[in-house]
């Protein structure tokens, strides 16, 4: 069989998986579902073209801003509900950010990340749902100009924090929150409804919050330890 023999049979077999889901509905919810379909998969080519991002896999309620300071990888899945911005102006402000995602990432349900200085994920990363991801504050709460509470939070300047960085094979469970100045080191894995502030090492698990070490690879045992 040749190679485009190999090729197309999958993509066959989807479609036909895909026809048999429609015709096995009501007319009008068959037909609300195509158009759903259709739209889709528009806007994946649409979103995939504008973020040179191959393989993209973009699914509904979904709000990317800042396009041109993010860089993405092939074949990132977002289930739904992703906020990614990188904020170039927030009143009178302005930044520079840039946010950079690697290959095969996938986002679960209603991820937040928002940037105005730099972020990375690397490859093979798992986001859990409602996992935040920030490089920021509202507001500035150390140092001098410190911001007042009779100030409105939305008011406030967005004061940053330090670089996020997320390496390979990280899974991050649902409702983490990650704030910067933070390196997650490759592997790690921090458990849900943690709050990251600080540096986890490779290969180690996280809980709490704040988070703390609760675990980590052992390379002889080939197993998870308590620390």
């Amino acid at each position: 069989m040749s190679d485009s023999g190999k090729t197309s049979q999958p993509k066959q077999g989807r479609l036909a998986r895909r026809i048999k889901q429609f015709t096995s509905e009501p007319l009008p919810w068959a037909l609300y579902m195509l158009c759903a379909w259709v739209f889709s998969r528009l806007r994946n080519k649409i979103y995939a073209k504008l973020l040179k991002a191959p393989g993209l896999n973009i699914g509904p309620r979904c709000s990317i801003r800042g396009t041109q300071c993010i860089s993405m990888g092939n074949n990132i899945s977002i289930y739904g509900g992703l906020w990614l911005e990188a904020v170039q102006h927030y009143r009178e402000q302005s930044f520079t950010p840039t946010i950079i995602i690697g290959d095969n990432v996938s986002f679960s349900l209603d991820v937040h990340i928002t940037c105005v200085d730099r972020i990375e994920i690397g490859n093979g990363v798992l986001f859990g749902s409602r996992v935040h991801v920030s490089d920021h504050n509202h507001g500035r709460y150390t140092g001098l100009g410190q911001s007042h509470p009779a100030e409105p939070p939305a008011e406030r300047e967005l004061a940053k924090r330090g670089h996020v960085i997320i390496e390979d094979n990280v899974w991050i469970g649902d409702n983490v929150i990650i704030l910067g100045p933070v390196r997650i080191g490759a592997g790690a894995i921090l458990g849900a409804n943690c709050v990251v502030r600080g540096d986890v090492p490779a290969a180690t698990m996280v809980a709490g919050a704040p988070a703390k070490a609760v675990k980590q690879f052992d390379e002889k045992s080939n197993m998870w330890k308590k620390i």
